[in-house]
């Protein structure tokens, strides 16, 4: 469901805004740039949560790393 909402924006934010983005679509464009600051955090939390495991980013390491050296093998 979306709901209408009416903003104030100064005009050549505006201007710019018809003129890139282009008329009728200035309010997808603006929803695109706000949703992903209104995600849930627990993504964010779970990155982190992985980065702290120290093991698992030392195994992580290992495997990238012995992967770019099998592509480095392949012949072009």
């Amino acid at each position: 469901m979306q709901k209408k909402l009416t903003l104030s924006i100064d005009e050549t934010v505006y201007d710019g805004l018809h003129r890139i983005v282009g008329r009728g679509k200035i309010s997808q464009f603006i929803e695109d740039l706000v949703r992903p600051c209104l995600l849930d955090s627990a993504l964010d939390a779970g990155y982190r949560a992985m980065a702290a495991d120290k093991k698992r980013e030392a195994e992580a390491l290992e495997w990238s790393n012995a992967l770019a050296g099998d592509s480095a093998d392949e012949a072009r």
